[in-house]
């Protein structure tokens, strides 16, 4: 489905990027784990447009969309979710869901589209009429998840979903996320949380200084020793 091809990318004047290449399969959930400053975040963003790189390819579904704007990349499927949410503070909770729909016409789908998303996240339904910024850290990466799906993506892009969350809320977070794949939409997530990324994940990729160190299924790379001591704290 997505394939990134030899991508270099600067982030300001930073070398963030250096040859990246990966491939994420219809239906999966593929993670790239790292440090901070590794370079994840910076593909989601060139991915999805934020960004442009500086060489190589980036393929959706046979289509090149490197330097693409990122509009036309929401349109074609691709939806992303940042790290640290960046929602819109003064909007409800409903506005923000009905901003993520922006792309699409006809408010009967719309609607029906929303009652998903309150079932995969039933706290956003009580806390519609509400201001983003009323929202617990949790409930904001909830509404923030919702508002991308809000979009109809085939790939979804995740970044850091747990950052900053207690651990019950992170693992009620994955349990939705587990379920999301499982209803047909393919996730690519960024995440810190090694342990966590690879009990859900089918592949994954270890970025280091801008560049993949390491890369397999998710069984090889919990066994992997270098990951075991570095991410997994073994």
């Amino acid at each position: 489905m997505l394939k990134v091809i030899d991508i270099e990318t600067y982030y300001g004047n930073i070398y963030a990027l250096k040859g990246i290449s990966l491939e994420v399969d219809r239906g999966s959930i593929v993670t790239v784990l790292g440090a901070n400053g590794a370079g994840k975040s910076t593909l989601l963003r060139t991915i999805s447009g934020l960004l442009s790189p500086s060489k190589g390819q980036i393929e959706f579904e046979g289509q090149r969309i490197e330097g693409m704007s990122p509009h036309k990349i929401v349109k074609i499927g691709i939806s992303h979710v940042p790290e640290g949410r960046e929602l819109f503070p003064d909007l409800t909770v409903l506005e923000n869901l009905i901003m993520g729909a922006y792309i699409r016409k006809g408010m009967g789908e719309i609607t029906k589209d929303m009652g998903v998303i309150y079932k995969y996240f039933p706290i956003l339904s009580e806390r519609k009429g509400q201001s983003a910024s009323s929202l617990s850290g949790g409930e904001q990466q909830m509404l923030a998840i919702g508002r991308a799906l809000m979009s109809r993506p085939k790939l979804l892009l995740l970044d850091e979903p747990s950052l900053g969350l207690a651990p019950l809320i992170v693992e009620g977070i994955y349990q939705i996320i587990r379920m999301i794949n499982t209803e047909g939409t393919t996730i690519l997530l960024v995440e810190q949380n090694a342990k966590l990324a690879l009990a859900i994940a089918h592949h994954g990729y270890v970025f280091e200084t801008g560049k993949v160190t390491v890369l397999g299924n998710s069984k090889e790379l919990l066994q992997n020793e270098h990951v075991k001591k570095a991410y997994l704290g073994r």
